[in-house]
C-alpha cells in the first residue's frame, strides 16, 4: 500500500461515525441496497444493519454492494433483535413513516446516537418496526407523490445528520478505536491478502505508519504455502 493510500484511508477512518447508522428492513432491490450503502459511506457511517427474510435474500440474489469494502453490514434474524441491538448501544431509533405522531426529519437531533429504520420499497416499515421505534419521521412532500425512493430518502436524512454533526464538530473527533482502524486498513489496503487470510483462517497483521504489513515469518510462510 502506498503512503498516499494509507493517508487517504486514515483520513476516512478518522471521520467514521460509529454512533450513526441505518437499519434496512426487507429492502430487497439490490440497486437500492447499494445506493443506501453508498450514501452511508459518503457521510461516514461505519456499519449498517439489515433484516432480510429468506424470500428477500433470494430476491437479492447475494448481489455485491457498492462500497462494501468500506461499510460493514450486520444482518439480524428479525426486526426486534435488530432494534434491541441498537437500543443496547443507547441509540435513538427513528423510522421513516407517515403518521399523526411523525415529525419533520430535520427537527431531530442527530448529534445523539441515532439509527434510522428504512422500510421495504413497496409497503414501507412493518407495524412491528413502527411500534419498536422511538419516533416516526417524514420528509415533507408538496407534490403528487407521497413518498420518495428508499435510497433517496436515506440520503436526505443522512445528510441532515451529517450537517448537524459537522456543525457540532463530531467529524473532528475520531470515534473508531485503533483495533477497528487496523482491521479496515488491512482489508482496504491489502484486499488480496485479506481474502487469503479469510480463506486460510489467519489473523490480520498490523499495519505500520508507512502503510506496510508488520508480520512475523510464520505469518508470511502461512500466506505463501499453507
Amino acid at each position: 500500500m502506498s503512503p498516499e493510500r494509507y493517508a487517504k484511508i486514515r483520513q476516512i477512518l478518522s471521520k467514521r461515525q460509529t454512533s450513526l447508522t441505518v437499519l434496512m428492513e426487507q429492502v430487497h432491490k439490490s440497486h437500492n441496497v447499494s445506493a443506501v450503502v453508498r450514501s452511508c459511506d459518503a457521510v461516514g457511517v461505519h456499519q449498517v444493519h439489515a433484516v432480510w427474510d429468506d424470500e428477500t435474500e433470494r430476491l437479492r440474489g447475494g448481489t455485491a454492494m457498492g462500497s462494501q469494502n468500506w461499510v460493514y453490514m450486520k444482518t439480524h434474524k428479525d426486526i426486534s433483535q435488530a432494534v434491541f441491538h441498537l437500543k443496547a448501544q443507547n441509540m435513538q431509533v427513528l423510522v421513516t413513516h407517515l403518521s399523526d405522531e411523525a415529525v419533520d426529519f430535520r427537527e431531530i437531533d442527530y448529534t445523539k446516537p441515532t439509527a434510522i429504520i428504512l422500510g421495504q420499497e413497496k409497503h414501507g416499515a412493518t407495524e412491528q418496526a413502527i411500534e419498536l421505534a422511538d419516533q416516526d419521521i417524514v420528509i415533507p412532500m408538496v407534490g403528487m407523490v407521497q413518498s420518495l425512493n428508499v435510497s433517496v430518502a436515506a440520503a436526505l436524512v443522512l445528510y441532515e445528520a451529517q450537517r448537524q454533526r459537522e456543525i457540532a464538530g463530531m467529524y473532528d473527533q475520531q470515534q473508531l478505536d485503533e483495533a477497528a482502524c487496523q482491521k479496515m486498513l488491512f482489508e482496504g489496503g491489502y484486499p488480496k491478502f485479506r481474502h487469503m487470510c479469510d480463506r486460510k483462517n489467519l489473523p490480520y497483521p498490523q499495519i505500520d505508519e508507512n502503510g506496510q504489513i508488520v508480520a512475523d515469518e510464520d505469518w508470511w510462510h502461512a500466506i505463501q504455502h499453507k
